[in-house]
């Protein structure tokens, strides 16, 4: 582990039309958490913000702000997840028992 980070988040403040069932039945709602290396005026350095699309991010769509926290723990090692490579969809049916 590479680092504790604390958030609070406006529950109030989340737009219902961006909540996403997923195949399992449960509710999910996609958040981006931003770390900025200086602290503002109340000790924080984290913020939480609504995901946007990527057509929201090519036309500057201001980021709508959620909540924000502070870096808790870290060791200064944080590392970047690898991105998964999308799935054809000859790859796909090539996986299915039938």
């Amino acid at each position: 582990m590479s680092a504790i980070i604390n958030v609070s988040l406006r529950v109030d403040k989340l737009p219902k039309e961006k909540f996403v069932s997923g195949k399992d039945g449960a509710v999910y709602y996609n958040f981006t958490i931003g770390v900025n290396d200086d602290v503002n005026a109340y000790g924080q350095n984290v913020s939480l913000t609504d995901s946007q699309t990527q057509e929201e991010r090519e036309a500057k769509k201001a980021k709508f702000y959620l909540g924000n926290g502070t870096v808790v723990w870290t060791d200064g090692n944080i590392k970047t997840a690898p991105k998964k490579e999308k799935a054809t969809a000859a790859e796909v049916a090539s996986d299915l028992p039938f």
